[in-house]
């Protein structure tokens, strides 16, 4: 058991059994063992690889869509530029160095990165210099917001329940004989009419940091950009493990792997157009990219001597790897032009 695992089975077997968000909200941010207050979980050494270690291209493209929004909306200053969840810093980094070339742009930032893990925030300053950390969402200022969220919801934790003959039940942590993790059902509830054994995916975080974000844009201007592996009205169950670039069972070394899920997007529509943003249709990544021109970024990369251009070209947009498994979506405000490459 790692140490996590061990504290987790003390737990149960002195408060019974703990629902799916909870693991997971322990697994990744338990202050002395969780996933990322504990280690850089990024590139080769890590345990995945996320788009902005791909290249450089990624950051670009979003930094000159964010750009333009801000052009349409009358270049307003100062605003905030911010990321949520910006593991090492690249892609915000890349991001600025895309927009250095916009007059008056970089001047008008103040450059905002919405980080849970001390750990992450000391490598991101390291990177970016001097930058205003948050603890969350609803700490955003009063003001207009530019703002990316690459691969950040999937890491929120959800909630399981599977349809059974007396209702809803839902999934659950607890021990096994042999005191092992395991999954269990607490009792069912009633609910809606399902096919037996129908499991149902619920993020109850994503909702409100949603809303935060689309109020402030609603309210003060602003554009959003989500970017992450999911679906419109996801079915089944997605939560996984990743750990040493391979999947591996969720309960298996709690702490020490990545815990996901896959993002359904119809709730954080709703949730941004119910707090007064416009929302854009969901697409796959790789169609965005390209009609962003990414092949000519490629292109010009590859002449210039960077071998990798194509094969990161190929990754990020091709429907057989990270094109089409990853999504992307847009807010705005609502009396604004959508952002490059959306539509409502």
């Amino acid at each position: 058991m790692t140490p996590l695992a061990r504290l987790i089975a003390a737990r149960l077997r002195t408060a019974g059994a703990m629902r799916l968000d909870e693991y997971m909200q322990l697994c990744m941010l338990h202050p002395e063992h969780g996933y990322y207050a504990t280690r850089d979980p990024f590139g080769a050494g890590g345990d995945f690889i996320t788009a902005p270690e791909i290249s450089q291209m990624f950051g670009e493209m979003i930094g000159l869509a964010l750009a333009q929004a801000w052009l349409d909306q009358g270049s307003p200053a100062p605003f905030t530029l911010a990321e949520i969840g910006p593991g090492r810093g690249t892609l915000m980094a890349d991001l600025l160095r895309a927009i250095r070339n916009v007059p008056g742009m970089v001047a008008a930032a103040e450059i905002t990165l919405i980080e849970a893990s001390p750990h992450l925030r000391a490598v991101q300053r390291e990177k970016l210099g001097p930058v205003r950390h948050l603890d969350q969402a609803a700490d955003l200022p009063e003001q207009p917001l530019f703002l990316v969220a690459n691969e950040f919801f999937d890491a929120l934790p959800i909630r399981q329940f599977q349809r059974v003959e007396a209702g809803w039940a839902e999934r659950i942590i607890a021990l096994d004989p042999e005191g092992a993790l395991t999954l269990g059902l607490a009792a069912p509830q009633p609910g809606e009419p399902a096919p037996l054994g129908e499991l149902r995916e619920v993020c109850p975080a994503a909702a409100p940091i949603t809303a935060e974000i689309a109020g402030r844009i609603a309210r003060q201007g602003g554009a959003a950009i989500f970017l992450d592996y999911g679906n419109w009205r996801g079915r089944g169950d997605s939560f996984q493990a990743l750990r040493r670039h391979q999947p591996e069972d969720p309960l298996a070394h709690p702490g020490e792997a990545d815990l996901t899920a896959h993002v359904d997007f119809e709730p954080i529509a709703r949730a941004a157009e119910t707090a007064g943003a416009r929302a854009s249709r969901m697409q796959p990544q790789g169609d965005w990219l390209l009609s962003l021109g990414i092949a000519a970024r490629a292109a010009r990369l590859e002449a210039a001597g960077d071998a990798g251009a194509r094969a990161a070209l190929h990754r990020l947009t091709d429907a057989a790897e990270m094109g089409h498994l990853f999504k992307v979506m847009a807010l705005w405000a609502p009396d604004a032009p959508p952002p490059p490459g959306f539509q409502p």
